[in-house]
């Protein structure tokens, strides 16, 4: 059985932790992301950075049979305004649509929450992933370079109204 769940709990958070880690391993690899240079990247979370999370976001995992296999973060930035964040799939369960089901479930929740856009931040040399996001309505919105990064993060946007 396949369900989407807020995240509540230590239990919970342990594994999304597991999960997120996990899930950007591979793109740490791709991009040679390492402590050194880059601390701050996903598959480097520790809980005490998800507990941070928490306080200004909602937090859902995507579980199959009761086993966590994703992950995604809602903040609300303003009132029309949500950020997707951190959205993770277990390397084994890609490609069969558990990362579509998870954008399509913050999609409809921030509907619900009378929102009228999502966006989110992804490494731009990513062009896989950037096509993945297009083909499911984003738009770029622009390109950054932070001092901290050593990548571009790309920034995206999809409009909710009709």
């Amino acid at each position: 059985m396949e369900e989407i769940r807020e995240i509540k709990g230590e239990p919970d958070l342990k594994s999304s932790v597991e999960v997120i880690r996990d899930s950007f391993r591979t793109v740490a690899a791709e991009f040679k992301l390492t402590q050194d240079n880059c601390p701050t990247h996903p598959s480097l979370i520790t809980l005490d950075k998800l507990l941070e999370l928490e306080k200004k976001a909602r937090l859902f995992g995507l579980f199959l049979a009761n086993v966590q296999v994703g992950f995604v973060a809602i903040e609300k930035a303003d009132d029309t305004l949500y950020y997707m964040d951190k959205l993770a799939v277990l390397p084994e369960y890609r490609h069969k649509g558990c990362g579509r089901k998870l954008v399509e479930f913050v999609l409809d929740d921030v509907k619900e929450h009378k929102g009228e856009r999502v966006a989110l931040g992804m490494i731009d040399e990513s062009a896989v992933l950037k096509n993945w996001y297009q083909q499911l309505g984003f738009k770029e919105t622009g390109t950054k370079n932070f001092e901290h990064l050593p990548f571009t993060v790309c920034f995206m946007e999809k409009s909710l109204l009709p």
